[in-house]
């Protein structure tokens, strides 16, 4: 790309009705570091994370002039720069790693002699990929006219958001507006009495950089985060024990099923699970950190764990501070989410909030949605989000995912409903690739044969899952999946006998 076309593109979207101060560049990308914009905008969008930078976007292509403010040097969220997009590079090359030093390319008639793990190139290769993609958003903000101004976003009036430098309450400049979106995300949930110093008691975030493999990571939570992070560096060599307060793995929404199944197998690849157990403190003393626990049903059984590395992964919390909501008369609600109606409005009518800020699902993909719907609604479109399609996925190996109601939400709400089930150890494509734990399974509603959820634990799940999704959308009924031709040999072919299994009550290829 040629840098003065893209110069002159950016000055004359920065400098309507305004002045230029001074520009900065680097790696290609322009942006300015101060202006003053005296032009009152359509949108002022506070947080670039998915929600946010794909709700801008949307809205400079519906013709609304719009700034997005972050205060993070990259765009992108936690998402793109600590969150979903490095954990997924860590557990890809993890992935390969342990089917290389395990028995897995041995069996293949694959051998390999002298293998070794070089974790600064695993590293750097996450890096390559974040500063790809947050990069990436920096050039679509730039090539949809998009303003993005550097700093943390407060609203000091109803139509007037002004940027702090990040850090401080020092004003650097307030940009007046017809409508505000809160994108602001969530932060980790810290756990009381445990100080995270992300080297060898970490979140999330140091566990996505660690300089050397533990010797026996702790994870305090057997959630999605601890249990892809725990995974990653399981393969890598270390000894991972997860302590979980609930009485199953994979949080909560998981089918109960299919959390036992997904438990199975990762026991079976060495992970320890402590389910029904509270961490009660975590003690360092020099490199060894000792974790006392306690029986969530049984106070007087107490235990103690030994490790070098404490992963503290208890889940996220909405980040509402210091954005001047209650000036403007917004209260936040007992979890200190952002309340909205179903157009993402809250009490000041031309506020919005979406994604983590609001209640439903901490997913990226619910907060992209949710952007663009609202942005259509600002515009005059029609308004409507069915939470009930959007998907799960844990991005393990096997990978879980899920859309739609589990089997005990089904019983709890006094739904009648049929199953139907295909292992994946009886389809042709699992077979040839030796890949073969897991199952889909499939319920519907027993008058209707209408699908109301989809569950798989499997290889490629995260793909797979969004066949269902789509069905579920367009209200297909399991007959209706089983009758679409579906490639063979492929895994996609074990959906389709699940959704057999269901509607007629046999599958082609098991049983």
């Amino acid at each position: 790309m040629s840098l003065i076309p893209a110069l002159g593109r950016v000055t004359s979207r920065f400098t309507r009705g305004g002045r230029m101060k001074r520009w900065r560049a680097s790696s290609s990308i322009i942006y300015r570091q101060y202006s003053d914009i005296t032009e009152e905008q359509d949108l002022v969008v506070i947080g670039s994370g998915p929600g946010g930078y794909v709700a801008a976007i949307k809205a400079a292509q519906m013709g609304m002039k719009v700034v997005c403010i972050e205060k993070n040097p990259t765009l992108g969220g936690t998402c793109l720069n600590v969150g979903c997009i490095p954990s997924k590079a860590l557990l890809n090359n993890s992935h390969y790693y342990h089917l290389a030093h395990s028995d897995d390319f041995k069996n293949r008639g694959i051998d390999i002699g002298d293998l070794k793990l070089n974790l600064p190139k695993m590293m750097e290769q996450k890096s390559s990929a974040v500063k790809a993609l947050t990069g990436g958003i920096a050039h679509l903000f730039k090539s949809n006219g998009v303003i993005r101004l550097d700093g943390h976003g407060k609203i000091t009036g109803r139509n007037e958001v002004a940027v702090l430098e990040p850090g401080t309450h020092k004003v650097k400049e307030v940009v007046k507006t017809k409508n505000i979106m809160i994108a602001t995300g969530s932060e980790v949930t810290p756990f009381p009495g445990i100080e995270v110093d992300e080297k060898t008691v970490v979140s999330s975030t140091g566990a996505l950089s660690l300089e050397k493999v533990p010797e026996h990571m702790v994870l305090i939570g057997a959630g999605v985060i601890g249990l892809e992070l725990g995974s990653v560096w399981q393969r890598l060599g270390a000894k991972v024990t997860a302590v979980e307060f609930l009485g199953h793995i994979g949080g909560l929404g998981i089918d109960m099923e299919m959390a036992k199944t997904f438990q199975r197998i990762l026991t079976k690849q060495g992970i320890k699970f402590m389910l029904n157990t509270k961490v009660m403190s975590a003690n360092k003393s020099g490199s060894d950190i000792t974790v006392s626990l306690e029986s969530a049903k049984d106070p007087s059984k107490k235990e103690e764990l030994t490790c070098d590395t404490l992963l503290v992964c208890i889940g996220r919390r909405p980040y509402t501070q210091n954005l001047g909501l209650e000036d403007i008369g917004i209260q936040l609600d007992e979890r200190g989410r952002i309340p909205v109606n179903e157009r993402f409005a809250s009490v000041v009518p031309n506020v919005y909030a979406i994604g983590d800020c609001i209640q439903g699902p901490m997913l990226a993909h619910k907060a992209e949605d949710e952007g663009i719907i609202c942005v259509e609604g600002i515009n005059g479109g029609p308004v409507h989000i069915d939470y009930n399609c959007v998907p799960s996925v844990i991005y393990t190996h096997p990978e879980v995912a899920w859309v739609g109601k589990t089997e005990e939400q089904l019983k709890e709400e006094g739904i009648k409903y049929k199953i139907g089930k295909f292992p994946f150890a009886a389809n042709s494509r699992a077979k040839t690739n030796a890949d073969t734990d897991g199952l889909v399974k499939m319920l519907s509603d027993a008058a209707t044969d209408r699908i109301l959820g989809a569950h798989i634990v499997g290889a490629g799940a995260g793909e797979l899952i969004n066949e269902a999704a789509l069905a579920m959308e367009y209200g297909a009924s399991c007959e209706d999946v089983a009758r679409v031709c579906h490639a063979h040999p492929t895994v996609s072919e074990a959906f389709r006998e699940a959704n057999m299994a269901a509607y007629i009550g046999k599958a082609i290829n098991f049983g």
